[in-house]
């Protein structure tokens, strides 16, 4: 692990095979649902953030990637600069999501991040604020941030007494 490197386990647990590498400012963190376990021979590059996933070996994340609650990245797989691996997807061995395209679905669809009609037909299946919050989507015009601020507020009162050692 490089400076600025961050793993929590304080929602879940986080596994690293042998040999993997956890570059400048990653945050990786583990679910209740979800752990966060990474294969052997691992790369996760600087200021990816990775969330309750779970990466087969060999894989290469690269800088500023995104994977999401309950994705899985199959063996020897590339995800480039600024890929984002969503909720619940699953990349089969061997994939390559290009720099800054996103994969969604199961089987995974690798789509440019240009194609926000593409990616949510695929997406809004998946249930991001279900699967990750527990909530159901709001009808338009109304906000889920209420609910998870609340949320999380009740999840983070957790540390009112933490003192610094």
């Amino acid at each position: 692990m490089l400076f600025g490197a961050v793993l929590t386990a304080e929602g879940g647990p986080v596994e690293l095979g042998e040999g993997c590498i956890v570059m400048e400012n990653a945050v990786l963190r583990g679910t209740r649902r979800d752990p966060l376990v990474l294969g052997r021979q691992v790369l996760v590059g600087p200021t990816s953030y990775l969330t309750g996933c779970r990466v087969e070996d060999e894989v290469f994340l690269a800088t500023g990637n995104r994977v999401f609650n309950g994705a899985r990245i199959g063996n020897r797989s590339d995800v480039r600069i600024n890929g984002i691996v969503h909720v619940r997807t699953v990349l089969p061995t061997d994939s390559t999501v290009p720099i800054g395209w996103v994969a969604v679905g199961d089987p995974a669809r690798i789509l440019p991040p240009e194609d926000h009609e593409g990616i949510w037909e695929v997406q809004k299946e998946l249930d991001f604020p279900g699967y990750v919050f527990g909530l159901d989507r709001f009808d338009e015009g109304q906000s889920l941030m209420p609910a998870i601020s609340e949320r999380f507020g009740r999840s983070l009162g957790r540390h009112s007494d933490d003192h610094e050692i």
